[in-house]
C-alpha cells in the first residue's frame, strides 16, 4: 500500500498510464486525468472509478498548447487539493524517415516528445516545490541513451527529457520532491503495433508495476524491465568508430 492519494496523469489514455493508474485506483486514490480525447478520457475515468478510485476528474488538452499549462495546474489543484504524484506519460513515436525529409514534422514531433514535457515540468515542479512534497515521474525511454539511425529524432527527444529530469532532480533533491526517470525498453502498445515482437518485449502491466515500485522505493532512474540497464550499459560502451558502422 502506497501513500499516494492525489494523482495527476498527463497522457492518461496511454496504455502504460492506464495500467499504472489502475494500481492506485485499487487503493482509493483520486485522479486528475489529462489527454487529448474527451471520450477516451471519460472511458478511462469510468474504468478507474469501477476499480476503486475515490474521484476522477478529466481535462481535455493538447500538450503542445504551452500557454494552457498554468491553467491546467490551477484546475488540477482546485480539484485535488494537493499533488502526491505527477505522472507524465504522453508522447508519439515519430516516423524517422519522414523526420529526415520534413522539417516541420520533425520539429513538431520534438515539441511533443520533449519541449511540451519540459514546459509541463517547469510549471508543475514550481508548484510541488512550493508544497514541499510529492513525486514527479516521467516516462522517458532507453532510446534516449544513445542515438541510433533508426529513431534518432525520438532518441534525441527522450535524451533531452532525461537530462532535463536529471537537472530537475538535482534542484529539488533537498526540497522534499522526488523526481523519477522511467526508461522502458520495448513495450507492446498500440504505438508499437506494427513492430515484430520478440523476447525483450513486455506488456504495459509490467512497466506499470515497475513504476509503482519505483515510486514506493524513491528511485531516481529506473530501467524497465530491469535487464535493460545491462543492455544499455553495453550499447553506451561501444566505441563510436564501431557504433557508426552498426545498423541499429
Amino acid at each position: 500500500m502506497s501513500n499516494i492519494k492525489h494523482v495527476i496523469v498527463i497522457g492518461a489514455t496511454s496504455t502504460i498510464a492506464q495500467a499504472t493508474s489502475r494500481l492506485y485506483a485499487s487503493e482509493g486514490s483520486s485522479f486528475y486525468l489529462v489527454g487529448r480525447n474527451s471520450a477516451r478520457l471519460a472511458a478511462v475515468a469510468d474504468d478507474l472509478r469501477a476499480r476503486g478510485a475515490r474521484q476522477c476528474d478529466v481535462h481535455a488538452a493538447d500538450m503542445n498548447g504551452f500557454r494552457e499549462f498554468e491553467g491546467l495546474l490551477e484546475s488540477a489543484r482546485k480539484r485535488l487539493g494537493q499533488i502526491d504524484l505527477l505522472l507524465i506519460a504522453h508522447g508519439t513515436l515519430p516516423d524517422q524517415k519522414r523526420c529526415q525529409s520534413n522539417v516541420d514534422y520533425a520539429i513538431a514531433e520534438f515539441d511533443t516528445n520533449a519541449i511540451s514535457i519540459m514546459g509541463l515540468l517547469t510549471v508543475f515542479a514550481n508548484a510541488m516545490e512550493e508544497q514541499g512534497r510529492g513525486t514527479i515521474t516521467v516516462i522517458s525511454s532507453v532510446a534516449g541513451d544513445r542515438g541510433r539511425q533508426s529513431n534518432y529524432l525520438y532518441g534525441a527527444a527522450k535524451g533531452a527529457v532525461s537530462i532535463f529530469l536529471q537537472g530537475l532532480r538535482n534542484r529539488l533533491a533537498g526540497k522534499g520532491v522526488q523526481v523519477i526517470t522511467i526508461k522502458p525498453g520495448f513495450v507492446d502498445t498500440p504505438m508499437t503495433r506494427d513492430f515484430r515482437k520478440g523476447l525483450l518485449w513486455v506488456g504495459p502491466d509490467v512497466i506499470a508495476r515497475g513504476i509503482y515500485g519505483a515510486v514506493n522505493k524513491g528511485k531516481d532512474v529506473v530501467y524497465l524491465p530491469w535487464f535493460w540497464w545491462g543492455i544499455m550499459l553495453i550499447i553506451r560502451s561501444i566505441p563510436e568508430f564501431i557504433f557508426k558502422r552498426m545498423k541499429l
